[in-house]
């Protein structure tokens, strides 16, 4: 079966999740939390839920465990802290998670990153991961970045990730 017959079987849409990791945003001021609902509903999925939660492991760890345990939830989708700063510590803190990495997600990200801002792309740890039956992805803070990795990438093959994980 090739890829069209596969993306054929898919669901058009899956519920997701947002969380934000931010030491200062405030919903209203969640630029690219309100990116990703907006893209990712455009492209026909449907947003359960949101939070946003501090540059902290711990709680990054408590946020993502709550929705991997959310059975409605199928992917979740963290914006922030996947830079290279001190503060930047989502992919730490979501390590022991992964079961699985998805690591052409954050390669084609960096490639598409690249074409638009330059050799600065290499700072960004982006990242796609499985964990107990559930798709991840870790984005940039950036609204730029969030909107180019949301709709070029996540927002067109969600279906089918979410298809192959049910396989």
């Amino acid at each position: 079966m090739g890829v069209d017959e596969h993306r054929g079987k898919a669901p058009k849409t899956v519920k997701f999740a947002v969380i934000t990791v931010s030491d200062t945003r405030t919903e209203k001021e969640d630029l690219s939390g309100n990116a990703i609902i907006e893209l990712m509903s455009r492209a026909g999925h449907q947003s359960l839920r949101r939070l946003i939660v501090r540059n902290d492991v711990q709680e990054i760890q408590k946020a993502l465990r709550e929705l991997v345990e959310d059975s409605e939830v199928q992917a979740v989708i963290m914006n922030g802290g996947t830079g290279v700063s001190k503060r930047d510590v989502s992919l730490e803190a979501v390590s022991h998670f992964i079961e699985k990495e998805i690591p052409g997600f954050g390669e084609i990200f960096r490639i598409l990153s690249y074409q638009e801002i330059g050799s600065a792309a290499m700072m960004s740890r982006a990242a796609g991961f499985v964990t107990e039956g559930k798709v991840v992805f870790c984005l940039p803070g950036s609204e730029k970045a969030v909107r180019l990795a949301t709709s070029k990438l996540i927002g067109p093959e969600l279906g089918h990730i979410v298809w192959e994980l049910r396989r």
